[in-house]
């Protein structure tokens, strides 16, 4: 890089002078001789209102709106002198000088070396990256990359102020230097600020500049406590090994306890990704009972080309209440899976395996099948010439289990669809399939109470037509849409025989989503036998300015009584029960969705499902209703879930909210309370939480979690 000195020297040659002149006069015309002069020897930009030469000094002088630029660094004052003896650049007044990085450094006086990469400052601050500041009474650069100031202040406070217009809060540190070639700064004997007041004190702190995405180093450690587990503390290490991938350790140490390690693990491929969290203990709480207890989470996603990728999911606990017990997110069962897949132009292919864990009180493991291999099928062929298409599902399963029935399956079900639009508007859509199933099973229960092992299977045609008749009106600000729909559904009864085990069609949830499904069974080891008729309505009213109420209502017939579906169902007698699906949302105040399964008999409600918020911002409500009325499988459920919240002011938010479960043995499953100061350089909060119930050795709890965050900092938290 050439220096400022080569183009300052040179002013003493009169057509070098003109031309500098000519940058800050425009008007003045140079010669072509001239102009190639300049454009050869001159290797940085300046402009200014006036320049002077002293020849006895060899002092030069630049006044008036002075820029000066050099490579992508750019230096503005309102006088700028240059002594060609000693290679020194002085600046004074409104210093602006630009780094290539993007910060932006401000200063009243400065004392620069030719190149600007040496020098000192006086009256200093620095605009980052991020808008963050730094000011200090003066400041030394070094080598271009580094600088350094004295009684210096730092925060990235723009909007939120404290009293007296001063930053929420700030660093003020004896020293401080900002080395832009490691990306950081690091402060010396530095105090934090809130409010104006000093809150903690450290020999030394540092953190990445604005520019770094991920760097290596301390997070903020969590402070905890509980009644169960005792105090704790969590002490996070970020390790960024390379490009592509990271480590996060961060192990939390008991003080009645010994510490429990913990870590996730991040890589990026070329063709795909890896993440995978670990953790481990030896519980010594309950002491009839130490052991060791841990977690694996992990999850692989890899692209093989265009068409193919492959992927995992690892989740594994050592026991049922580890994942609760520690804080960890987790499930009523986990599920572990290896899996093969293809995307086609018009059909799909997968292959995997998968195994079960499950967490609840009554799971017995040796019951809980392994799934080994699923191979899944799906193709969509072309439309004809008159729209009709064909479609091809095949599925092979395989699963065991230690204790139980086993199986294999092979199903292969195709069908010819064929939908038209008629000259008044309804639409029709026929349809007919053919499922084929072939099973051989082992130990499988069946009515008499023994168990039966073999081959055994079925054929199941099926033959449907669905009409509706959209009817649509609009009007000046709103549309209209009113729905008849009706389908038919022929098939034989039965098709179920009782040496085919039921495995993935214990759960039928019948709403209005399956009303008009040609099997309501959600798996294939049940089919919906005998003919049917199914009927509903559906419509909505919609406002040009984004409201809109819909509604849908229907029910099925049967035209014999199905005893395949479960005692309340809803669909084992000939008459369905009706289902509905209501929803308004007029504006952006109010949006509500009501759904519904009524006893067709009685009219009595057998489900209910309420959810909805309401009001503006300052104060909006929500509310969760479920209501289930007991059926073969599951008991009888009615529970609410309600919270009220409010932004009371752009930066402050508070919510309430409740869990309750209003069943005769019920009560209080749980309430919080959480309070939020969120703003551009500081986000705190505090939750309250209070749970009342208790899974084996996960009790009852109560905490209290305080959390801040210094924006470009970092967090602290803590938890009573």
């Amino acid at each position: 890089m050439r220096r400022l000195r080569d183009l300052l020297s040179h002013i003493l040659q009169p057509t070098i002078f003109v031309a500098a002149v000519a940058m800050a006069a425009p008007g003045l015309t140079l010669s072509p001789a001239q102009s190639q002069e300049f454009q050869r020897d001159i290797p940085i930009l300046m402009t200014a209102d006036e320049l002077q030469f002293d020849d006895e000094l060899g002092i030069a002088t630049a006044k008036g709106n002075v820029e000066i630029s050099q490579s992508e660094r750019v230096l503005l004052a309102d006088m700028v002198t240059y002594n060609q003896r000693t290679d020194v650049v002085t600046a004074s007044g409104n210093i602006i000088l630009m780094e290539p990085t993007g910060e932006v450094l401000f200063a009243e006086f400065a004392e620069l070396t030719d190149d600007m990469r040496e020098g000192f400052l006086r009256g200093f601050s620095m605009l980052l990256e991020d808008n963050s500041r730094l000011a200090a009474v003066s400041a030394q650069r070094r080598g271009g990359v580094e600088t350094r100031l004295n009684q210096a202040i730092y925060s990235s406070c723009r909007d939120c102020v404290g009293f007296d217009g001063e930053p929420l809060w700030n660093i003020k540190a004896a020293k401080v230097t900002h080395n832009q070639d490691r990306r950081e700064v690091v402060y010396r004997d530095a105090t934090l600020e809130v409010l104006g007041l000093p809150v903690a004190y450290t020999p030394f702190l540092s953190h990445p500049d604005p520019t770094v995405k991920r760097k290596s180093g301390l997070l903020t450690p969590t402070f905890g406590g509980s009644s169960s587990l005792g105090s704790s503390i969590r002490l996070p290490y970020f390790w960024a090994i390379s490009r592509d991938k990271d480590l996060t350790f961060d192990p939390i140490i008991y003080a009645s306890n010994y510490p429990l390690i913990t870590g996730e693990y991040r890589q990026s491929f070329g063709d795909g990704e890896l993440k995978t969290r670990l953790s481990g203990i030896y519980d010594t709480t309950d002491s009839t009972s130490k052991r060791g207890r841990g977690h694996i989470d992990a999850e692989a996603r890899f692209v093989i080309d265009d068409y193919w990728r492959w992927g995992s999911d690892i989740k594994l606990a050592s026991d049922d209440t580890y994942l609760s017990r520690f804080g960890f997110p987790g499930r009523d069962t986990l599920t572990s899976r290896a899996y093969l897949e293809r995307f086609g132009p018009r059909s799909y292919a997968a292959a995997q395996g998968i195994y079960f864990q499950g967490l609840r009180d009554n799971d017995i493991q040796e019951e809980i099948p392994l799934v080994l291999p699923k191979i899944d099928y799906n193709f969509v062929g072309d439309p004809g010439t008159a729209g009709g298409y064909t479609t091809l599902d095949a599925n092979f399963q395989a699963l065991g289990r230690d204790t139980g029935a086993s199986s294999q399956r092979l199903s292969l079900t195709g069908g010819w669809h064929l939908p038209y639009v008629s000259d008044i508007g309804t639409v029709t859509t026929l349809n007919a399939t053919l499922q084929t199933d072939l099973y051989n099973v082992a130990d499988v229960s069946v009515p008499s109470g023994d168990t039966e092992s073999g081959f055994t299977g079925r054929i199941f045609p099926q033959l449907s037509a669905e009409w509706s008749y959209p009817w649509i009106r609009r009007g000046e600000t709103s549309g209209m849409l009113i729905e008849p729909i009706a389908a038919l559904v022929l098939a034989p009864n039965g098709g179920n025989p009782d040496r085919i085990p039921n495995e993935d069609s214990l759960a039928v949830e019948f709403d209005e989503t399956n009303l008009f499904s040609a099997n309501r069974f959600p798996g294939k080891d049940r089919v919906e036998g005998g003919s049917r008729v199914v009927y509903g309505l559906r419509g909505g009213l919609y406002g040009d300015g984004g409201g809109s109420s819909t509604f849908m209502v229907g029910q099925s017939y049967q035209f014999r009584e199905n005893s395949a579906f479960a005692f309340g169902s809803g669909l084992n007698e000939q008459r369905s029960d009706i289902v509905g699906r209501f929803t308004i949302s007029p504006n952006k105040f109010l949006d509500l969705l009501y759904k519904t399964r009524i006893d067709a008999d009685n009219l009595r409600a057998k489900r209910t499902e309420i959810s909805g918020s309401y009001g503006p911002r300052f104060l909006r409500g929500d509310v969760n209703y479920i209501f289930f009325d007991q059926t073969e499988e599951f008991a009888k459920r009615e529970e609410i879930r309600a919270g009220l919240s409010s932004d009371i002011t752009d930066q402050w938010s508070a919510r309430v909210d409740t869990r309750r479960d209003l069943s005769d043995n019920g009560g209080t499953l749980s309430w919080g309370a959480s309070i939020r100061y969120n703003c551009d350089c500081l986000d705190f909060s505090i939750n309250y939480r209070r749970t009342f119930t208790q899974d084996r050795d996960v009790p009852p709890d109560e905490s209290i979690f305080v959390r801040v965050v210094f924006k470009t900092l970092g967090e602290f938290g803590t938890s009573f």
